[in-house]
């Protein structure tokens, strides 16, 4: 079986078995069973799921990451390998970024003794919940660490592209949560409460103002309100009244600009109806910013070996991979996948013919990294 072929079967392989973040239990194993039947070494870090694989000798080292966790959602993709685990899902393509990785492991565990230092592999749990990164440098996963890379699957790019940017790429994510309390009343005699769906109704929109008319136009940054729920008959006012949405934005001023309206609108919404708002916010990753030189260094690799490379847009999606970047310098990148579905829909397909391309040039440039260093 070609090295295609095989990471092809296994992609195929976790795809028809995905767990959700922090379950990745039996995903961690079948990642272990091929790492150890290559000759790998599994470094002994202390973790529930997930695991971290180091190749090579040397005081030098350069990290790689690839994503394990899936979504709960019910596939919808109409392929021979769908789910066999109701309600999850491989939608956001992590199966094929734990592929990729594990074809750059093979290829280096086959150069391992030209190697001019050490190139550890992290396959991380809980990247969807915005927790696995924080476990594994807690484990010590980036100690010694020079730079560090990682790749996210890009639906609208042909297979063949590439793309990144220096400095901001993802955007910081926050969820916020908007209790209206009001005063319950018959649906016939509003006026003897407070209206709490009245009230919630016309903060939504207000909230829309930030964005429109108090944030530089040339700021990125996207507030959403995704979830109002209130109420369980048709003829009586709610008490209570609850929001939910996210936060996008690149910049931390902008970013505190912004949460700082939302309680500054709540709060006088709340005094001119009379009644109570509470926003809670509950801070998910920071905006992920590339390291220059490496983002650079890594779109010269991606030319040298094929890709068509450009310069990749601001994303306004978050990504766990900036955590690292916090600590360590490196540089994430998109790859092309080429889906009719985009990340996170029930039909998300992308192109398998990315992987063993993806795995190579993943190995290559770890290798080129540590002789850079």
């Amino acid at each position: 079986m070609s090295l295609e072929q095989q990471l092809i079967t296994w992609r195929r392989e976790l795809h028809q078995f995905p767990e959700l973040s922090l379950q990745e239990v039996t995903t961690t194993a079948r990642i272990r069973d091929w790492l150890q039947s290559a000759g790998l070494s599994i470094l002994p870090y202390a973790l529930k799921t997930g695991l971290v694989v180091e190749i090579g000798q040397g005081e030098k080292v350069i990290a790689l990451r690839a994503d394990i966790d899936a979504l709960p959602i019910d596939e919808a993709a109409d392929v021979a390998f769908r789910s066999q685990n109701a309600g999850v899902m491989h939608a956001c393509g992590h199966d094929i970024h734990t592929s990729v990785m594990l074809g750059a492991a093979l290829l280096l565990k086959a150069r391992e003794a030209q190697l001019p230092g050490r190139i550890r592999i992290l396959f991380q749990p809980a990247e969807e919940n915005f927790g696995g990164a924080k476990t594994l440098i807690r484990a010590g996963a980036l100690e010694g660490v020079s730079a560090i890379f990682g790749m996210h699957n890009e639906p609208g790019l042909p297979v063949g592209a590439f793309a990144t940017r220096g400095g901001a790429f993802y955007a910081n994510v926050d969820r916020f949560v908007v209790r209206v309390h009001g005063k319950g009343a018959h649906a016939a005699r509003p006026h003897e409460g407070q209206d709490a769906i009245l009230l919630a109704s016309q903060l939504v929109s207000a909230l829309q103002s930030v964005a429109s008319r108090e944030v530089n136009t040339l700021d990125s940054m996207v507030l959403s309100v995704t979830r109002i729920q209130g109420g369980n008959t048709w003829n009586v006012l709610p008490e209570n009244v609850e929001l939910e949405g996210t936060l996008r934005t690149h910049r931390t001023d902008v970013q505190q600009q912004v949460k700082a309206r939302v309680s500054e609108i709540a709060a006088g919404f709340a005094g001119a109806f009379r009644s109570q708002i509470d926003v809670i916010w509950h801070a998910g990753p920071t905006a992920l910013v590339n390291t220059a030189k490496w983002a650079e260094f890594a779109t010269i690799v991606a030319d040298e070996v094929g890709y068509h490379t450009t310069t990749a847009d601001l994303h306004m999606g978050g990504e766990d991979f900036a955590v690292y970047l916090q600590q360590t310098p490196g540089a994430f990148v998109s790859i092309g996948s080429a889906s009719e579905f985009g990340l996170h829909h029930p039909a998300f397909n992308p192109d398998e013919k990315l992987i063993a391309p993806a795995a190579q040039y993943f190995a290559t440039l770890a290798e080129k990294a540590l002789q850079h260093l």
